[in-house]
């Protein structure tokens, strides 16, 4: 039995390769030599850092043995090629000094591109977690894909493609830090929690400043969380009560057919004021009091 891709389906759940133009060149569909000159790279590539060192390795591999894997490509309108997937071996190639690099070419529109050039780095399981972040976000506005949907093409659970998509509400800095590793997902997640960016920008220095582990950033932000929530709770007691006394402040003046004065201090204590123009206005006032029992 066949091993399952590990991160679901693969391309073919993508594209179907039964609408593939048959009138297209004898290229199309085939392993062939193409001059590296004639091809452009993939604007939807997910990949945004290429490691110079690395790319150095495999250019002397690429002296010693050759292309072992062809890349895929897609035939343009003016006779050239764009790289669907292999870039890394295409930049390689060059820097062996190689003329031409095997290829497989098949057809693709953008939308295709797209899908294909994400997916093929997704299942490579090479990208970081914002690369990762970065196309399933692509794929889900570009292509109209629900986190469910996207789940369901590539084999993931849809938790992990909305874990994934919420590290793009960070700030950049953060991002950066996990681009460079820095921190980890799970520090990632847990500075998710905290709802001020100043607060996760303060708490992300302390992680590298500290060495902080997950487990420490999460009881950290829990602390942080339950510091906040008193405050709210008390704010919102000292709203509900300004509330009521503004509500019991203007019956009184409607009562009284004059302004009424709630004045009080930090502490609660206060006074009421019952302003009155003259004696007669003074006599009315007392009169109404009597009258409501106050």
């Amino acid at each position: 039995m066949a091993k399952k891709n590990a991160l679901g389906r693969g391309l073919d759940a993508l594209i179907d390769t039964s609408r593939m133009n048959r009138e297209e060149p004898e290229q199309l569909n085939a392993i062939t030599e193409i001059d590296l000159s004639l091809i452009e790279t993939n604007p939807f590539q997910p990949r945004t850092i290429f490691d110079d060192e690395a790319l150095v390795e495999l250019a002397d591999s690429i002296k010693e043995l050759g292309i072992i894997q062809p890349i895929t490509l897609r035939i343009l309108e003016n006779n050239k090629f764009q790289i669907i997937s292999g870039e890394r071996r295409w930049r390689a190639s060059k820097l062996a000094g190689l003329i031409t690099i095997p290829a497989y070419i098949r057809s693709a529109n953008d939308q295709e591109m797209l899908e294909m050039a994400l997916v093929e780095n997704i299942q490579r399981e090479n990208l970081n977690a914002i690369e990762i972040a970065i196309s399933y976000q692509r794929l889900i506005d570009e292509c109209s894909l629900t986190h469910d949907l996207l789940g369901q093409r590539i084999g993931k659970n849809r938790s992990t493609i909305t874990n994934y998509t919420r590290l793009l509400n960070l700030p950049a800095k953060i991002q950066s830090g996990i681009k460079t590793e820095k921190i980890s997902m799970g520090h990632a997640k847990a500075l998710l929690g905290i709802k001020d960016e100043d607060i996760q920008l303060m708490v992300y220095d302390q992680i590298l400043k500290y060495d902080f582990s997950v487990r420490k950033v999460e009881d950290t932000v829990k602390e942080l969380n339950k510091e906040e929530n008193s405050k709210e709770k008390k704010h919102q007691q000292k709203s509900d009560s300004s509330s009521d006394y503004l509500d019991l402040q203007n019956q009184l003046s409607s009562k009284l057919e004059t302004d009424v004065l709630f004045k009080r201090n930090f502490s609660g204590n206060g006074k009421i004021v019952i302003p009155f123009k003259n004696d007669n206005d003074l006599e009315r006032i007392i009169a109404l009091l009597d009258k409501i029992n106050i």
